[in-house]
């Protein structure tokens, strides 16, 4: 179980709502927030697709979890991750270990809505993305199921519900 950091992390697949929910969360908690794709973006000077391109998905994940490391050692933050960085159990670990963990669930055909006509996912390029959706949730629903504190499903409602259901759970729990 975290100590006792303030952090709150988000977790999910890719579409899920983290960096929507996690910016609008950390405004009304008076939280830094931070998201691991931009800030490996702001440390590289190059999009993440240029990444992947040139380095591949495993330096991606390298950088990645260099991020993570270092985000998870502030207090007080809001912080939401790529979709697979829960696939090194090393992020696993540290995001347990230094936070609240809440995994934004969804399901494919929702993502599916959300991520469809977006340019700027590599793992989304050139595939059906429906099926690399559904191969993604079958493979990465399980860590994060593990991972998580506890699970908020998206569902189709507005962003102010979700934010009235993760502020209630954290109260519930007393985070």
């Amino acid at each position: 179980m975290a100590t006792n950091t303030g952090n709150i992390f988000f977790i999910g697949l890719m579409g899920a709502g983290k960096t929507t929910i996690g910016k609008l969360l950390a405004k009304h908690l008076g939280k830094d927030f931070y998201d691991t794709d931009h800030e490996i973006e702001k440390r590289t000077g190059v999009k993440i697709p240029v990444i992947f391109e040139l380095e591949g998905e495993a330096g991606f994940r390298k950088r990645e979890t260099a991020v993570i490391q270092d985000l998870t050692k502030l207090n007080n933050i809001i912080m939401a991750t790529g979709g697979g960085a829960v696939i090194a159990e090393e992020n696993r670990q540290l995001l347990q270990a230094n936070g609240t963990v809440i995994y934004l669930r969804a399901n494919v055909n929702e993502l599916w809505h959300r991520t469809r006509n977006d340019k700027h996912r590599p793992l989304l390029q050139n595939v059906d993305i429906r099926a690399k959706l559904e191969q993604l949730y079958a493979e990465r629903n399980p860590l994060y199921t593990q991972t998580a504190t506890f699970i908020i499903d998206t569902g189709n409602q507005p962003v102010a519900n979700l934010l009235n259901r993760i502020e209630k759970s954290l109260a519930e729990r007393s985070i």
